[in-house]
């Protein structure tokens, strides 16, 4: 998009904030990036560069617009669609994959040198995977300067640096003034624990929020989740500890209040909380092109913004979706409460939300994988497949993150034993994220297409989604809210 200027300037002088994350305005004559729908006046043609991110502007010498904060803007919704090895580069930067492995265990992951792995990343995005990363540390230690009181050498380990000086350096010319200038003393951080950290998560309008939640609460694990009204909580499992993170939808964006055993997670916790609620979707975009369908097109107009609820691990995702195969969601929730109180990891202290209490984590990969099929609370072939894919997961054989390509997910879940067509579909879907997925054997989706008189049989299922392409994960969401709820379980 940053190549087509007229169409970019024509969002900042219309300051449309749809265009927020999709690039950045870098502006010659002050040596800052904005957010196209920065509240400044609009800057000459001539002054003016359209550049990918913050990562770019910064490579390229400007700094961070303390107005409108472009560095804060959600996430450029092509990342959730795309399946290429930038955008999967992407999520896993995002997911802090860099921080801990530098970009050479990024490289490593992907499959490729990290030669061409810098080459293909910063040919696209203007900046390599390191100028990414430094750029989402800026972002973790100005949220955390602003949302704590934590010393200042703290954020700056925490937020991924490997020194103070390298910190210091950084924020100051990323924002153009010290670490201590950044701080705000309006009170934002009283009563917040040093493992505490609010914040708030930007989002594109429209979004329906009561919808994504209530999917998430109707399925929630208990002890693990607790759901309920505008309020969805749930344990973590980061690369550092343990985490709880209580989620509140309000006008514009997702209070977040996050307690951390490690505050080096806050980065991989914010983005699984986004990945969870998908907020960073184009929800017009989407919205658009199924308000156009006779089918959908009323959906739609009566539920503007639905999201893809989507999952904090997909690991765990993978393990609901086979141990929830055939039964409702109620009998699932049943089951995997019995799973996870037996062998789930219990929180140090646990955790009181205004949905209910929290007490445990969901239990690994290696700890399903050493349990013995025959004495899991299951069907006995059901208790094999669950076993059979946590050994995958465990062993890497089948895996599952920011970096994993869709189609390579569904062909290697499907040589499991006891993982169908529909499982491995539901893992694209939910665990991965990815928004052109269509379930054609759903028995919620066929039930709800024979309520509005159509074809519930899966050829018909796959006729009417050609139509839905390229979001037919969001069509089946739409199709799953419709009463009577039959949505199956995970």
């Amino acid at each position: 998009m940053v190549e087509d200027f007229e169409r970019c300037y024509g969002a900042v002088l219309a300051r449309d904030a749809r265009f927020d994350g999709w690039f950045v305005t870098a502006v010659a004559s002050t040596g800052v990036y904005c957010r196209p729908s920065c509240p400044a006046r609009t800057p000459l043609r001539r002054n003016v560069r359209f550049l990918p991110g913050p990562a770019a502007a910064q490579q390229a010498g400007f700094r961070a617009c303390k107005r409108c904060r472009p560095d804060a803007a959600p996430g450029s919704p092509q990342w959730n669609t795309r399946q290429d090895v930038v955008a999967r580069a992407v999520r896993l930067i995002g997911e802090g994959v860099v921080d801990r492995d530098g970009v050479g265990g990024l490289a490593r992951g992907l499959g490729y040198s990290t030669r061409h792995l810098q080459r293909l990343v910063a040919a696209e995005l203007g900046a390599g995977p390191l100028a990414l990363a430094r750029a989402q540390r800026a972002q973790t230690a100005r949220m955390l300067l602003e949302t704590t009181e934590l010393p200042a050498a703290t954020v700056a380990f925490a937020a991924g640096f490997r020194s103070v000086r390298q910190f210091n350096d950084t924020v100051r010319r990323v924002f153009a003034c010290t670490p201590g200038a950044l701080r705000r003393h309006d009170g934002a951080a009283a009563g917040v624990g040093a493992d505490v950290v609010r914040l708030r998560l930007p989002l594109r309008p429209p979004f329906a929020a009561d919808e994504v939640v209530a999917f998430l609460a109707a399925r929630a694990l208990p002890g693990v989740e607790a759901g309920g009204g505008r309020h969805f909580a749930r344990t973590l499992s980061l690369p550092h500890g343990a985490g709880v993170a209580e989620l509140v939808p309000e006008a514009g964006f997702v209070r977040a209040t996050l307690q951390l055993d490690d505050l080096r997670d806050l980065t991989p916790a914010v983005q699984r909380c986004r990945r969870l609620l998908d907020l960073d979707a184009d929800p017009e975009a989407v919205d658009a092109r199924l308000g156009e369908d006779p089918v959908l097109g009323p959906l739609v107009r009566r539920r503007p913004g639905l999201r893809l609820p989507g999952c904090v691990d997909p690991h765990e995702l993978a393990v609901r979706a086979v141990l929830g195969q055939q039964v409702s969601v109620q009998a699932a929730r049943g089951l995997l409460g019995r799973l996870v109180a037996e062998h789930g990891t219990a929180l140090a202290v646990p955790r009181a939300t205004p949905s209910g209490p929290l007490t445990h984590r969901f239990p690994d990969a290696p700890t399903l994988a050493a349990l013995d099929p025959g004495r899991l609370p299951l069907p006995r072939a059901r208790a094999r497949a669950v076993v059979a894919l946590a050994s995958a997961l465990a062993a890497s054989s089948v895996v599952l993150d920011g970096g994993t390509d869709a189609e390579a997910a569904r062909h290697a879940l499907r040589t499991l034993p006891g993982v169908g067509p529909w499982t491995a579909d539901y893992v694209a879907m939910r665990g991965l994220g990815h928004p052109d997925v269509a379930l054609p054997a759903d028995l919620g989706i066929r039930r709800s297409l024979a309520g509005l008189g159509l074809d519930p049989d899966a050829a018909g299922v796959e006729a009417l989604a050609r139509a839905w392409r390229p979001w037919r994960s969001y069509a089946m969401v739409h199709l799953w809210r419709l009463p009577p709820a039959a949505a199956r379980a995970s």
